[in-house]
């Protein structure tokens, strides 16, 4: 295979046969893909007896997804009221259910204690607020943030002294002789380092840091962790040139270091949860796409028919995401393209001096890797609408597990508010 491309997990004609039946954009996903993918990731931390795979709600927050992943074995992290109850709604309960949330509302607590969630507390001050909002659960969770800069050999991975999550050393061994005292019994911890590191090295790195402070937290405060949680974090590569993760190697890594730390300080019954969202589902996600324009001023532009609603990360971030022109995959990449969509921000591109084949007004363009944070972080900019989502099934058929938004679900909070007086 080209060094420089991707393949889509469906092929031209196959999606000829789907656009006939949902009209363009949609996010098309991957049942095959992300069943193997959870199988994968459950063998690689076969080892650990209590492993559990907490899915991030917030990558992709649909209901037909997370059904899939429950059958796969897989619970939920939710970071917010209306994912709790969306994960409550699909039969998780207790132990199934991580929340982790920051900032976080009285109201979203007490949801959280009402389906008896597991409870990832991000501040020391939380602990008077969730007492006074809920009430102090038996089993509660810990954030940890070391502070400074997280490098792994020469590379800075990421910053978390920048970030506002979670507690200090000092704070967190404050917070588990605190909780302590106020009747908790099974105590966790969690941990946020780097985002989307496309290294096998990330988490056995992680593991060993979050490890070393267990059997600390042990001897300073005599309370013994019954998990650790290693969040999120385990990326994709977005640009061809990369090679994945390989999750049995980062298993085997992060089983390696619990035996060097963990199993001579007695915890070697600590139980290994984490909780992906890019890792579980980005792969396995397109954005089907038309173009519908061609504009030559200064730099040649293709308008596709979607926009920075359906996927924000590239006007966001800069990200990268790979285009594929469905049926011109042996063509030269022999044009420059700037690929955009319609809102009027400038930032509304897909893809920006990109190389691609000739594009021609109707093409059928597979943008890559929008099964996490696609569909999940669109807005309503523009009065534009969110697009349907369907599931490619296991035997080649679809699924619309989404439908599109109308003008009157944009036009649904405004009914009874057309004619006040002003």
């Amino acid at each position: 295979m080209n060094t420089m491309s991707k393949t889509p997990f469906v092929t031209k004609e196959q999606l000829d046969k789907i656009v006939e039946q949902y009209p363009t954009p949609f996010h098309l996903y991957d049942e095959k893909g992300i069943r193997e993918n959870a199988r994968r990731l459950k063998q690689a931390f076969a080892w650990n007896p209590g492993y559990k795979e907490y899915f991030a709600v917030k990558a992709t927050p649909n209901p037909t997804i997370l059904k899939i992943l429950k059958e796969e074995g897989c619970g939920t992290d939710c970071s917010s009221l209306t994912e709790l109850m969306m994960s409550e709604r699909m039969g998780f309960h207790g132990d199934d259910i991580m929340f982790s949330s920051n900032d976080t509302p009285a109201e979203e607590f007490v949801k959280a204690r009402q389906l008896d969630a597991t409870i990832n507390l991000d501040d020391i001050t939380h602990i008077d607020f969730l007492e006074k909002a809920a009430g102090i659960p038996k089993k509660i969770s810990c954030r940890f943030n070391p502070g400074g800069v997280f490098e792994l050999g020469t590379d800075i991975m990421d910053n978390p002294g920048d970030a506002k999550y979670g507690m200090t050393k000092d704070q967190i061994l404050e917070a588990y002789s605190r909780l302590k005292a106020l009747g908790v019994e099974t105590f966790g911890m969690h941990a946020f380092l780097a985002s989307n590191t496309v290294t096998n090295e990330y988490y056995p790195a992680l593991a060993k840091i979050l490890f070393e402070l267990a059997v600390e937290i042990k001897e300073k405060t005599g309370v013994q962790l019954s998990f650790i949680n290693l969040s999120g974090g385990v990326g994709i590569p977005y640009t061809p040139d990369k090679e994945p993760n390989d999750i049995l190697v980062i298993g085997e890594g992060v089983h390696k270091v619990y035996d060097e730390v963990l199993v001579p300080a007695g915890m070697g019954d600590v139980k290994i949860y984490t909780e992906l969202g890019r890792f579980m589902l980005g792969p396995y996600g397109h954005l089907v796409v038309k173009a519908i324009h061609e504009k030559q001023t200064y730099k040649d532009y293709i308008g596709v028919d979607a926009c920075a609603v359906n996927l924000m990360r590239p006007a966001m971030y800069g990200a990268y995401h790979h285009i594929t022109v469905m049926g011109k995959e042996q063509e030269p990449c022999d044009h420059v393209y700037d690929v955009t969509g319609s809102l009027c921000e400038n930032n509304d591109k897909f893809a920006v001096d990109r190389k691609l084949p000739k594009i021609d007004i109707g093409d059928l363009l597979v943008i890559h890797d929008t099964g996490a944070h696609g569909f999940a972080m669109g807005y309503n900019y523009n009065g534009k609408l969110k697009s349907a989502e369907v599931l490619l099934c296991e035997d080649g058929s679809t699924k619309l597990i989404r439908r599109a938004e109308t003008p009157e679900d944009y036009f649904a909070t405004l009914e009874g508010f057309w004619d006040i007086d002003v």
